[in-house]
């Protein structure tokens, strides 16, 4: 992992190697380019600094700078694929993982699966991807190029359970199958607090200016692989509060409920067994009405034109097609943590924006036939509703909060998965817990140039 931090590490015949390459090639040197620090282009480009975008108030109606980390100059176009070599990789090179016996299982409700998918075919690795049948056109026409097996479940975002039905019917009667469940993979959450975190820190000790100071950071809660960073942030700046999003209409760290959303590229009704949930400050209910409003806001021809009308400079105006469906979902939980805490110009909210609209073309030809042609008129409506994003279904946690949350995962990890409830509560109670897993990176680094240096030798 530590090229991906500091991609300077890469070898130069690597690098002139990667000249020649696309950036989602199928070719096993794009493993280089599983980094936030890739060049902005499609082809032939090495590495720079981490890719953002700073909104500025005029869309967000706030003073506080939200600064949003873009997943889309990843391989595969989403920020995915770093966590599903975070998964696959340990497993390779401690011989958990043999590629000419077992297949990669990749459960997902999208980039997951795709990232496995691909990150799996550059290690010469089998694999499966198992996703809703609701999900976009885009991930599995996608699939049908890498997978071995796609294998579809009932159901769409808000079908996570299906998916791991699926998984332990799989378990039982396939002995050539190791299952990468990302909501349990500390994979997951180890290359998001290494990588993802170090990228946030070195953004933010490069933009802050003289008296910059972050406030925070924004993510939704899925699998709560990407929440990882903020253990990474919390240790280096510990005033920070970390905040987590999920969908109104699936409340589940709030309401301990359930539902339907359409926020593709988060999970619910459960709560990630890799969710430190002891370091988590706030959660937010986003409604995906407005994610899906300001989604044809920032991507039909009137809604761009408006906002440019209405001050947003055409940079901004032109880069938003860098947010995807959650990536929007976190714009709006960052500009509700700026209202609710009433932050100044000098304090920084960081967020991910961890894909693009080039992954949901589809769902804007959908709406145009659900609700018509998208007119001005619309687009006034649309961009009113963001300038006044309202602070509802924002909550602080205290102790006895963060506790009910956590007490959660045990109907899904202990009662149906068959966790071990003495490991539930040293999530809690043991604080050595996390960072025993942090304390893996260097090791994980050992093993990879050992791995490496013995397949040099074949």
């Amino acid at each position: 992992m530590k090229e991906q931090k500091n991609p300077a590490l890469v070898k130069e015949e690597i690098k002139n190697e990667l000249k020649n390459i696309g950036l989602w090639d199928v070719h096993p040197r794009n493993l280089f380019r599983i980094t936030w620090k890739n060049e902005p282009v499609k082809k032939g480009g090495l590495f720079d600094g981490v890719n953002y975008i700073e909104i500025p108030s005029s869309l967000s109606n706030v003073n506080a700078r939200i600064i949003g980390i873009v997943g889309k100059w990843f391989p595969t176009g989403a920020h995915k694929v770093g966590a599903t070599f975070g998964c696959l990789v340990p497993r390779l090179v401690t011989g958990q993982f043999d590629p000419t016996i077992h297949k990669a299982v990749w459960p997902s409700t999208g980039n997951y699966c795709r990232g496995g998918a691909y990150t799996s075919t550059l290690l010469n690795c089998k694999s499966i991807a198992i996703l809703p049948e609701g999900m976009s056109k885009e991930r599995f026409e996608f699939l049908k190029k890498l997978s071995s097996e796609i294998i579809k479940t009932p159901g769409s975002e808000s079908n996570v359970k299906e998916i791991f039905d699926k998984c332990n019917e799989m378990r039982k009667k396939r002995k050539d199958i190791i299952i990468f469940n990302q909501f349990d993979e500390f994979g997951n959450h180890l290359w998001h607090y290494s990588v993802t975190g170090n990228s946030i820190m070195e953004l933010y000790e490069k933009i802050k200016g003289e008296n910059g100071r972050i406030f925070g950071i924004m993510a939704s809660s899925g699998s709560s692989g990407t929440l990882g960073c903020g253990d990474f942030l919390k240790e280096k700046y510990p005033w920070i509060k970390i905040a987590v999003g999920e969908a109104l209409q699936c409340p589940t760290l709030i309401l301990n409920g359930f539902g339907e959303h359409r926020i593709e590229g988060i999970g619910d009704k459960h709560i990630p067994w890799i969710h430190n949930v002891k370091n988590t400050d706030i959660v937010l209910g986003i409604d995906d009405e407005d994610t899906i409003r300001i989604l044809r806001l920032f991507n039909e021809e009137k809604g761009k034109e408006y906002l440019e009308e209405m001050g947003v400079p055409l940079g901004i105006v032109e880069s938003l097609e860098l947010l995807g469906i959650s990536s929007i979902g976190n714009l709006i939980g960052s500009i509700k943590i700026a209202k609710y805490f009433n932050l100044k110009k000098n304090d920084i909210i960081f967020t991910v924006f961890t894909d693009s609209m080039e992954l949901y073309r589809s769902r804007i030809n959908e709406l145009r036939e659900e609700r018509g042609i998208y007119k001005k008129e619309d687009a006034i409506k649309d961009f009113e509703l963001l300038k006044n994003i309202k602070t509802d279904w924002t909550i602080e946690l205290d102790y006895y909060g963060r506790k009910r949350i956590h007490n959660l995962k045990y109907y899904t990890w202990v009662e149906q998965q068959g966790k071990n409830v003495k490991e539930l509560i040293r999530q809690w109670e043991d604080d050595s817990y996390w960072d025993e897993i942090h304390k893996l990176e260097d090791k994980i680094d050992e093993l990879i140039v050992e791995f490496n240096e013995i397949v040099e030798k074949v």
